[in-house]
């Protein structure tokens, strides 16, 4: 059985994907069944061994949800107009968009990046980028994509005076992957 949803291919008799978990139809009533996420798996019980299949999110087999896309000269213009206010703001929902992205509940929060990077003088934005940009590259290695060293490059385009050209490029990933 093929399913509607994710297109994965299920066992027949089946009423729910084993992918995705939504209702696969069969024809077949499912009697009350509860989908195969909802059913605690123990290790051997499970048809494949006990390993269960990866988390699947809002119907997308990457972790997090959808991210929104945004115009880039755009981001740049209010940034320079409003002063960088806008700026920090670009910040937050970059660092939020790659939290979604990767799914981690335990990621620094977008405000927390931006308290840090007052307190630090600006000092622990050059590690934010470092590590949004390895975050980044673990995202696109996860979904197959080349992956190369972006946290050096977002670091060493900082340390010249070039922060916002490292934001463009990392809202150029984020667009990309969205």
């Amino acid at each position: 059985m093929i399913c509607p949803n994710c297109g994965s291919n299920n066992p027949d008799g089946t009423a729910f994907c084993a992918n995705c978990g939504s209702p696969v139809s069969n024809g077949a009533p499912n009697n009350g069944a509860i989908p195969p996420q909802a059913q605690p798996n123990f290790q051997g019980s499970a048809p494949n061994g006990g390993m269960t299949p990866p988390p699947v999110f809002n119907g997308n087999p990457f972790p997090g949800g959808h991210i929104e896309q945004r115009n880039i000269a755009l981001c740049i213009i209010l940034s320079i107009i409003t002063c960088g206010i806008y700026g920090l703001y670009w910040i937050y929902k970059l660092t939020e968009d790659v939290n979604t992205l990767k799914g981690d509940p335990n990621a620094t929060s977008g405000g927390i990046v931006i308290l840090l990077g007052i307190i630090t003088c600006g000092i622990y934005m050059w590690y934010w980028l470092y590590k949004q940009g390895d975050n980044l590259d673990q995202i696109k290695a996860s979904r197959g994509l080349p992956a190369g060293n972006s946290g050096i490059l977002y670091l060493i385009l900082a340390i010249v005076g070039l922060s916002i050209v490292s934001y463009a490029l990392m809202q150029n990933e984020l667009n990309q992957l969205a």
